[in-house]
């Protein structure tokens, strides 16, 4: 649950001659609304002839070909954002999430560090940086990024159950099972949530009828590697 952020722009009337780039980017900005990507990514070409070092339609450009699961494309034109503006957060947490993408792990974390040097407040850069952390096996910082996370909104399911993962990885069981049982309690139908907290509980804990109530559960919510814990280890 990675989020894209494109830039809150000063809108201006349309005049009787060619489009500006205020009024082309207005338009692109409308067309990224109704999810025509294609169409978006037009309007912002049409921009850059005009400007090519317009770091708005740049960041929106390269937005629009994430949306369109175009990782590979939309890397170099995040870069040239952040070399028009790099100042900015966006372009460089926006390519971290394109690198996430395609398991560039390490280039999506660096990305993800400099969008939090330029704005620490941002605090979706911590739950991504976190699930970065967490595939490339950094368990302990994955853990400090989703507390960061957490501590702007406790209530996240999402940020919970990635951090009892990131836990278990960590071999801290008790710790993974606080976390799993807040994301099952924010999020009753993660069924994934039910089998790490089943696995953790027989694995880990010897809590043989809470884990494999957690493992029908899980299953119950068509979470099917459940069901091979529940032949081989329960009743």
């Amino acid at each position: 649950m990675r989020k894209i952020w494109i830039v809150a722009l000063l809108l201006i009337g349309f005049t009787a001659c060619s489009p500006s780039e205020e009024e082309l980017m207005k338009a692109g900005i409308e067309k990224m609304d109704s999810q025509e990507w294609e169409g978006a990514i037009s309007l912002f070409d049409r921009v850059l002839d005009q400007n090519p070092s317009q770091g708005q339609a740049l960041n929106a450009k390269g937005v629009a070909l994430f949306q369109l699961e175009k990782y590979k494309e939309a890397i170099p034109v995040f870069s040239q954002g952040i070399e028009a503006d790099s100042a900015s957060y966006k372009p460089w947490f926006n390519r971290g999430n394109a690198h996430f993408e395609l398991g560039n792990y390490k280039e999506a974390i660096s990305d993800y560090n400099m969008a939090n040097r330029l704005d620490p407040a941002q605090t979706d850069i911590y739950y991504n940086r976190g699930v970065a952390l967490l595939s490339n096996e950094s368990y302990e910082d994955a853990i400090l990024d989703f507390d960061m996370a957490l501590q702007s909104n406790p209530n996240q399911a999402l940020v919970h159950f990635n951090k009892g993962k990131a836990q278990m990885g960590n071999n801290d069981p008790v710790g993974a099972l606080e976390s799993l049982t807040n994301a099952v309690n924010l999020d009753p139908k993660n069924g994934a949530a039910y089998y790490l907290l089943g696995v953790t509980r027989l694995s880990a804990l010897n809590q043989k009828n809470e884990g494999c109530a957690d493992l029908k559960m899980a299953l119950s919510l068509g979470y099917q590697e459940a069901e091979t814990w529940i032949n081989d280890f329960c009743d």
